[in-house]
């Protein structure tokens, strides 16, 4: 199958090595641009845990004093594999959505007992308040910004040639922001019609949501982690 991939290839490459080994055509289509935000070294004596929702805000921290031994809270494998290649070992995942994850470190804490501050890693653009939510619930929250994302809008010749040579069967979307860069590349480069034929595989129903909005109706969500799996499902036509 054609697939467009929309990830940063650093987040993924284990991902694309099964892609390609089952035999898929791969056009990477980047629809984001991630940059550090040259944050202030964290002293982790300062924080009970720390929390992450992205693998970017894994790949851009700084600690004081270097002590990989503090709890980490994050969403998927795919950044709990982040921190471990890091060398952080104490990690607790949430699989699916930052609401489960708001529930399983409302879960520890309490059960723990601690009234130790968290600090909450994230970007500059979140799809979910997430330190809000644990405020709340009486959880202490620090939020600490270490990258900003912007927008691609546009589309290199190659990946335009690509597209109109190997008309896409899937395409993969990973955040919000994302999905709306697709739809504006997309208008952008008079490529609506093609596009719009292809399963549209979303990470989250707010994703699906938003795109079936913009007239996307070939729609599915998945979860982090079983791409491969559902890519196969539909290459052998059990839609």
């Amino acid at each position: 199958m054609n697939i467009i991939f929309t990830r940063p290839l650093n987040e993924s490459e284990d991902l694309l090595k099964n892609f390609f080994s089952s035999g898929h055509n791969i056009i990477h289509l980047p629809t984001l641009e991630i940059k550090s935000k040259d944050m202030r070294p964290i002293d982790t004596k300062d924080f009970g845990s720390l929390i992450f929702t992205s693998a970017n805000a894994v790949r851009f921290l700084k600690l004081k004093n270097n002590d990989k031994r503090i709890k980490c809270y994050c969403v998927g494998s795919i950044t709990e594999r982040s921190l471990r290649q890091k060398g952080f070992n104490n990690t607790a995942s949430a699989t699916g959505t930052v609401n489960v994850l708001k529930n399983l470190i409302l879960n520890l804490e309490k059960e723990t007992k601690t009234k130790n501050k968290l600090a909450y890693i994230c970007g500059d653009i979140t799809s979910y308040d997430l330190d809000k939510e644990l405020i709340l619930e009486g959880i202490n929250v620090e939020k600490i910004v270490n990258y900003s994302s912007s927008k691609i809008k546009d589309l290199s010749n190659e990946n335009l040639s690509l597209i109109k040579k190997y008309p896409p069967d899937i395409a993969l979307i990973y955040s919000l922001r994302s999905a709306e860069s697709f739809c504006e590349i997309t208008k952008k480069y008079s490529l609506t019609e093609l596009m719009t034929q292809c399963k549209v595989m979303c990470i989250s129903k707010k994703i699906k949501e938003f795109l079936n909005n913009k007239g996307w109706n070939k729609l599915e969500v998945f979860l982090p982690g079983e791409e491969l799996k559902n890519i196969e499902r539909l290459n052998n036509g059990k839609v």
